[in-house]
C-alpha cells in the first residue's frame, strides 16, 4: 500500500508544501502552514485517465441571443448602485471589510428592506447568537421586519433546513470564516474549510437561484482572508471601507459579472444605521472663504461617478543636514516620490531640504492618475506660500518628461465640478473644451509658470 504523503496548506496564501515550515515560500507569512488531510486517490484512478466515461455536454455559438438578467434592488440607492442595480437570483455576493466598519449593519438594512417589500429572506449569523442580531435590529428600527433569522454554523444543517421549507430569494451568510463542513477535517476559518463551504453555498445558489451574499473578513493589510480562490468563485465581490474614527463609508465594488467595477456606493454611519450620501462631494470638501496655501481639489472619478476631493499639502523647511521626511494619506508614496523628482528636474523647484506632507481630506483613498496634476498644483502652493484660487479644480497626469496628459472622461468630471459652484479649470491642453473657464497647459513647466506668475 502507498504511503500517504503529508501536506501543508498556508492559510494565508494557499500554497501547498510538503513539509512544514515556519515561513510560508510564497507569502513569507510566519505560523500560517497547517497540515491537511491529503485527497486518497485509488490505483484505478492513478491508472486511467478523464476522457471517457463521462455525460456529454451542451454547446451553444457565440452570438446566440442571452436575455438580460432580472435584477432584484433593495431599494437603498447606493448599495444598488454599487452592485450594478441590484442583486441577480443565483448569484453569490461577496463583500468584506475591517471589524466593526459596518458590514453586518449594512447587510442586515438591505436585507429588511427585501422582507417589508415581500420577499423571503434568511439571515444566518455564524459569529453572533440570534438574540444580539435581534437587539440589533430594533436598535436600527427594523424589528419589525419579516427576516428568518438564525445562528448556526454547520453548512449542512443551514442547506438542509433551507432546502426543505419555502426558498429564500436572499441568503446572508455572516461569515463565511465560521461556516464549517464536515465532508473535510479542519477548523472554520482554514483554507480547506471556507474553499468547501463556499462552494456548497455557491452551488445551492446556482441550483436553487437564491442570492447568497457572504461576509468575509479581512487580513491586517485589508485583503479578504482565506484562499484567494474565494474570490474568483463568487460573481461579485465588494469591499466596505472607511476610517472607523470617521463616519462616511464607501462600498466599492472590485469585481462584478453583472455589471461595471470600481463603482461605489457611500454611506455615513449616524445613530440609527447607515445612510445614504446621495452629494458624496460635500463629504470631503471644506468651506473655505478665504485661498488657503497647499490646497487644491481633485475631481476624482470611481466607475462612472465623480467625487470631488481636495487635496492638502504641506512643506516644511528643515535645519541642514537634517533628513527630510516623506508621509502620505491616501495616496500612493511611491507615486508622490516621482511627482517631487519632475518638480526638481524639470521645473527647478527643490524640495531636498523640505520635509513634505500629502493628506486626502476626509480620509479618502484615491487611486486615479489623473491627481497628479492636483497634488503638483498643491505642493507648488505649499511651497512657494501661494495659494490656489478657491473656485478652481486641477486634474491630469504627469508623465517623466514632464508632459501633460489627458485622462478619461473629463467633461463628466468638470460637470461635477461646475454642478457644485466651481469656475476654473486647471487641466492639459489636450483635453475636450467645456462650459468652464479652462487654463489648459502642454507642460508642467508651464502649469508651475502660471501658479508662480513666471512669464
Amino acid at each position: 500500500m502507498a504511503k500517504v504523503q503529508k501536506r501543508f496548506v498556508c492559510q494565508s496564501c494557499g500554497s501547498v508544501s510538503h513539509r512544514w515550515q515556519g515561513q510560508c515560500a510564497d507569502c513569507s507569512e510566519w505560523n500560517t502552514l497547517v497540515e491537511e488531510a491529503p485527497l486518497n486517490a485509488t490505483p484505478f484512478q492513478a491508472k486511467h485517465n478523464l476522457q471517457g466515461g463521462g455525460r456529454m455536454i451542451a454547446m451553444t455559438a457565440l452570438d446566440t441571443q442571452a436575455v438580460l438578467p432580472d435584477r432584484l434592488p433593495f431599494g437603498i440607492a447606493e448599495f444598488d448602485r454599487a452592485l450594478g442595480g441590484g442583486l441577480v437570483a443565483g448569484s453569490a455576493t461577496l463583500i468584506g471589510g475591517d471589524p466593526g466598519i459596518g458590514k453586518s449593519t449594512l447587510l442586515l438594512q438591505a436585507a429588511a428592506a427585501l422582507a417589508r417589500a415581500g420577499h423571503d429572506v434568511a439571515y444566518v449569523s455564524g459569529e453572533e447568537a440570534a438574540d444580539q442580531v435581534r437587539l440589533r435590529a430594533q436598535r436600527l428600527g427594523l424589528g419589525d421586519a419579516p427576516v428568518r433569522l438564525a445562528a448556526a454554523t454547520s453548512t449542512r444543517d443551514i442547506l438542509t433546513t433551507l432546502g426543505q421549507g419555502t426558498l429564500p430569494r436572499l441568503l446572508v451568510i455572516d461569515s463565511i470564516q465560521t461556516m464549517h463542513s464536515d465532508l473535510i477535517e479542519g477548523a472554520p476559518g482554514t483554507v480547506s474549510q471556507v474553499r468547501a463551504t463556499a462552494q456548497e453555498l455557491i452551488r445551492f445558489a446556482k441550483e436553487r437561484g437564491t442570492a447568497v451574499v457572504l461576509v468575509g473578513h479581512v487580513t491586517k493589510d485589508g485583503s479578504i482572508a482565506g484562499p484567494r480562490v474565494l474570490e474568483h468563485m463568487v460573481d461579485t465581490v465588494l469591499s466596505f471601507e472607511g476610517e472607523r474614527s470617521h463616519q462616511y463609508r464607501i462600498l466599492r465594488s472590485l469585481k462584478n459579472r453583472f455589471g461595471g467595477t470600481d463603482e461605489i456606493g457611500v454611506f455615513a454611519m449616524a445613530g440609527d444605521g447607515l445612510i445614504e450620501v446621495s452629494n458624496p462631494s460635500a463629504l470631503f470638501l471644506t468651506q473655505r472663504d478665504e485661498g488657503v496655501t497647499g490646497t487644491t481639489v481633485f475631481p476624482a472619478l470611481e466607475g462612472t461617478r465623480p467625487v470631488l476631493v481636495e487635496i492638502q499639502a504641506l512643506v516644511v523647511r528643515v535645519a541642514s543636514g537634517a533628513t527630510p521626511r516623506r508621509s502620505v494619506v491616501g495616496w500612493d508614496s511611491a507615486r508622490l516620490a516621482m511627482i517631487l523628482a519632475v518638480l526638481e528636474a524639470r521645473c527647478g523647484l527643490s524640495f531636498s531640504t523640505c520635509e513634505v506632507y500629502l493628506n486626502v481630506a476626509g480620509g479618502y483613498r484615491i487611486q486615479d492618475p489623473a491627481a497628479d496634476l492636483a497634488v503638483a498644483a498643491a505642493l507648488v502652493s505649499a511651497l512657494s506660500e501661494r495659494p490656489i484660487a478657491a473656485d478652481a479644480v486641477a486634474f491630469g497626469e504627469i508623465a517623466l518628461s514632464g508632459e501633460l496628459r489627458p485622462v478619461a472622461h473629463a467633461p463628466l468630471r468638470l460637470k461635477e465640478a461646475a454642478k457644485l459652484g466651481f469656475e476654473r479649470a486647471l487641466l492639459p491642453a489636450a483635453v475636450e473644451r467645456g462650459a468652464m473657464r479652462q487654463s489648459a497647459f502642454r507642460t508642467l513647466g508651464q502649469f508651475v509658470d502660471h501658479l508662480l506668475g513666471r512669464g
